[in-house]
């Protein structure tokens, strides 16, 4: 993406499995020591609290303003919202997000990707957290050698921001999502950066294949499965289920980013979800690190690197799994 060269934070991941690893040099406006807004909330609902809130409003919760939060959260009920607009679109939390990012949530997430200036603070500052949630990703890939000919399912591909990235590096990409507007929108930005810059790359990279497809409907065999920013889609008991098949598609290596799930970050979620706005966001699950390597261990396989990627209103996980 353009603004990778200000993404400089290099990854310091260690292989122990009980190590928290990742330790980037913060910079004073994206890492505060503190968290410091209440609104700092994984990356899709925080993205649609800024349709409400510009970034400028947005208010600095003490200490003891959280019992009095915590009383209104009580009073809250963001699942019968959720349960509405479920039936609206006559299903459940796939057909949700389907809908969404076929339609409104297409629009506002590729300008988030992108590299336009209509966004405000929080949408600027959520694009450079994913950005480098890719960044660190494409290093783990890269840190063990060259990935010519290495096949990679990129699952949840979005915009293509992961995608088209490792075809300039040589790999074979299958980039699919669940929204046809998604994988419309990677397609042409694969075609205005592979085929028409290809003379300005040497050896030329292959086409990524895209399609349209639910996490579910994947199938293949590929050197390394990769899914980014996707899990917070899903309740932990189908999280499961994901990443287990997300595995079994894998010969040697699954990279997941997820919304870590810790009691600070699981009540900013939820402050987030008293302000909804109109654009009726998909639900947004929290899932701890110790749950997803639970569910990689069922399956047998085991974390190798861990890191933690921040911005005032990003946080991801990132893990890379092996087989044990």
């Amino acid at each position: 993406m353009a603004f990778s060269a200000s993404l400089s934070s290099p990854v310091r991941f260690h292989n122990h499995p009980n190590l928290f690893a990742f330790s980037p040099k913060p910079t004073p406006t994206l890492r505060p020591t503190k968290p410091a807004t209440p609104f700092a909330i994984p990356p899709l609902s925080t993205a649609d609290v800024a349709a409400t809130f510009d970034g400028t409003t947005v208010a600095v919760i003490g200490g003891g303003s959280f019992a009095a939060l915590a009383a209104v959260l009580s009073l809250t009920d963001p699942e019968k919202r959720r349960r509405l607009q479920a039936e609206e679109v006559g299903g459940g939390d796939k057909e949700v997000v389907r809908d969404y990012f076929n339609n409104t949530g297409f629009q506002r997430w590729k300008k988030i990707y992108g590299e336009t200036d209509e966004v405000n603070r929080v949408q600027k500052d959520i694009r450079i957290g994913h950005a480098k949630t890719v960044e660190n990703a494409i290093k783990m890939l890269t840190d063990e050698g060259s990935l010519r000919g290495v096949t990679v399912c990129d699952a949840g591909c979005g915009t293509g921001s992961l995608s088209i990235p490792l075809a300039k590096e040589g790999a074979v990409v299958l980039a699919s999502d669940i929204s046809a507007a998604m994988v419309a929108e990677a397609e042409n930005q694969a075609k205005e950066q592979l085929v028409a810059g290809k003379d300005e790359l040497s050896p030329a990279p292959v086409m990524p294949k895209f399609e349209v497809s639910d996490l579910e409907s994947l199938n293949g065999k590929y050197d390394t499965v990769v899914c980014l920013d996707v899990l917070i889609h899903y309740p932990q008991n189908k999280a499961d289920g994901m990443i287990a098949h997300l595995a079994s598609l894998a010969e040697k290596r699954l990279i997941l980013s997820f919304a870590p799930k810790t009691f600070y970050y699981d009540l900013l979620k939820r402050v987030g979800e008293l302000f909804p706005g109109p654009s009726k966001a998909t639900r947004a699950y929290l899932h701890s690190e110790a749950d997803v390597e639970r569910a990689l261990q069922k399956v047998g396989w085991r974390i190798r690197k861990r890191g933690l990627i921040t911005t005032q209103f990003y946080f991801a996980k990132l893990v890379e799994a092996v087989p044990a």
